[in-house]
């Protein structure tokens, strides 16, 4: 038999006497409820609930930007595209998911990408109003130190930062502009789909910009084969390269993955916006300058028809009407492509002769008595680089302080340009690049130097200040010179189909039940290039604009979803 041996413990018996002495404190009520009040207070008691929001004291986001979180979360389990309209606050959606998953404990290490000029916006935004300690990146070991990143996607598709964020497995990944990944060809693109990740957001207002292939290569980002390997895509859905075919069908299936809160679906009350057309008289200099370039283009594309391309001849164009500094650039490569002693070189002198006349800018000094009636803080769009900086030299000479924004600034030159503008300088004359992004709710006026032709362009402009927590009226004041290609685009785009007053998402569903088998901007080179007088070119674009704004009172069959235009 064997033998056991047997010793007693009697460690706990000074610490038993004790609390049999004092009674206690196991039996104390006042005990007992904080305890049970701490179970309770971390208990998940309805899995639909955000429990996010006990957490974010200070936010109070809208009824959509909460619905949109609980989708995400419960019927696209972490993966979807975020394409509300321009100004509804996609970022706020992201962040709502990302305090989310991170409360469940679901989400640790996060990757946020984003253009380099909203790095420090982004990462503000998650510390102030989500408590979520996010980092900018800078250094090259911030990647593994830090749970929550936010970087530039230029920096970390590079060496040896690429390297870094392909090593790390992440619990999501979201990315802003996200339009910019819709090739699949990029590097961009590449870089994205080899990031190892949980969940991915990807945030655009403009999904579909020009073609079918587009939204197909976004979401194949988030659930590759969702829609089917490429050519059984094309063939289900796909009729012509901007046509969709079993349209339904496809609507059904880009809603489990798409999510596009509209301004027209109502419960979001946004402030006016007001409209103003100002007309500009060329001077004698300048009028000849403008025949003399749009007989040369004309000129040109008849004569060279099949071999130019008509879009950068109506670039010159345009480029007049918005200064002899952008016109005087493209005239000079032009020149020095021609060959010697040939017409075209000949005729493209004559045209810089005409600009060395020119001493005056007409609109330069319609838009300095422009801001000096506004008295208040404006933003000038431009889309000529040399057209900025004649800008910004013309307007000093006013006494207007004035800041530079455009795509080549560094990160941190982009953020001290926005600062400037907000609490020193007056005016900030932005290229496209400021039309992306950026957050300039304390402006309220908009002055577009030119005009462009994309829609979604312009409603990208409008969205810097026209957004959630604008608390006036939105100004918008449109330049064109009188008698100029511009003064018939801005006739047709913004007072023949109201296109300031109609929101994008209006637009997309217009242009996608008219069935025009190009973009809205390539239909407008066509009609300028063939037409063979200003008369004839006017009545087209009258045709098309009351065809356009005749849509407007047709309802669309369903608009919970991107339509394909």
């Amino acid at each position: 038999m064997t033998n056991f041996s047997l010793s007693l413990d009697t460690k706990w018996l000074p610490e038993m006497e004790e609390l049999l002495e004092q009674d206690g404190p196991w039996h104390k009520w006042e005990l007992f409820q904080l305890a049970l009040q701490a179970e309770d207070s971390l208990a998940i008691k309805d899995f639909d609930q955000l429990q996010s929001l006990r957490y974010l004291p200070e936010l109070e986001p809208f009824p959509h930007q909460t619905e949109t979180a609980r989708r995400v979360l419960h019927e696209m389990r972490g993966r979807a595209i975020l394409a509300d309209e321009v100004g509804l606050g996609k970022t706020i959606e992201a962040g709502l998911v990302m305090k989310e998953y991170m409360v469940r404990g679901l989400a640790k290490k996060i990757l946020v990408l984003v253009p380099a000029s909203l790095v420090i916006q982004w990462t503000k935004e998650l510390q102030q109003k989500f408590g979520i300690p996010a980092m900018a990146q800078k250094k090259e070991y911030m990647w593994r130190q830090y749970e929550v990143v936010v970087a530039s996607i230029d920096t970390a598709k590079r060496d040896p930062h690429r390297r870094h964020v392909l090593d790390i497995h992440y619990d999501m990944l979201i990315i802003d502009e996200a339009h910019k990944l819709k090739n699949k060809r990029t590097r961009n693109y590449q870089f994205v789909k080899e990031i190892r990740k949980k969940y991915c957001l990807l945030l655009t207002a403009t999904p579909i910009q020009n073609e079918m292939d587009e939204v197909y290569n976004l979401i194949n980002l988030l659930r590759p084969g969702h829609l089917g390997h490429s050519q059984s895509f094309s063939s289900t859905y796909v009729d012509g390269k901007r046509q969709a075919k079993n349209s339904d069908q496809l609507q059904g299936e880009i809603k489990k993955i798409m999510i596009r809160n509209r301004r027209s679906d109502g419960g979001v009350e946004f402030t006016p916006r007001r409209v103003e057309s100002i007309p500009i008289t060329l001077s004698p200099e300048e009028r000849e300058l403008y025949d003399g370039v749009t007989s040369f283009v004309r000129d040109k594309y008849r004569n060279e028809r099949g071999n130019v391309n008509a879009l950068s001849l109506l670039t010159l164009q345009r480029e007049v009407c918005s200064s002899r500094e952008a016109a005087f650039m493209t005239l000079y490569r032009m020149h020095q492509k021609a060959a010697e002693g040939s017409p075209v070189r000949e005729e493209i002198l004559k045209l810089i002769e005409c600009i060395k006349r020119i001493k005056t800018h007409s609109k330069a000094a319609k838009t300095v008595e422009l801001i000096k009636q506004i008295n208040d803080k404006v933003i000038i769009f431009t889309e000529y680089r040399a057209t900025q900086n004649y800008l910004q030299k013309y307007l000093s000479e006013e006494g207007i302080t004035s800041v530079p924004f455009r795509g080549g600034f560094k990160r941190s030159k982009k953020d001290w340009m926005t600062e400037l503008f907000q609490n020193r300088a007056q005016v900030l004359i932005a290229t496209e690049a400021g039309g992306e992004g950026i957050n300039l709710q304390f402006c309220n006026h908009v002055i577009n130097y030119d005009l462009p032709w994309n829609p979604m362009r312009i409603e990208q402009r409008i969205g810097r200040v026209h957004r959630l927590g604008q608390k006036r009226d939105v100004f918008i004041h449109n330049l064109s010179t009188i008698g100029t290609i511009e003064e018939h685009i801005l006739r047709l785009l913004y007072e023949k189909i109201d296109l300031f007053e109609m929101v994008i998402g209006e637009l997309d569903d217009i242009i996608e039940r008219l069935a025009m088998s190009k973009s809205l901007e390539s239909n407008l080179v066509d009609i300028i290039m063939d037409s063979r007088s200003e008369k004839e070119m006017a009545l087209k674009l009258d045709n098309i604009g009351s065809v356009i704004r005749s849509f407007r009172h047709i309802p669309a069959i369903d608009n919970s979803v991107v339509q394909t235009p």
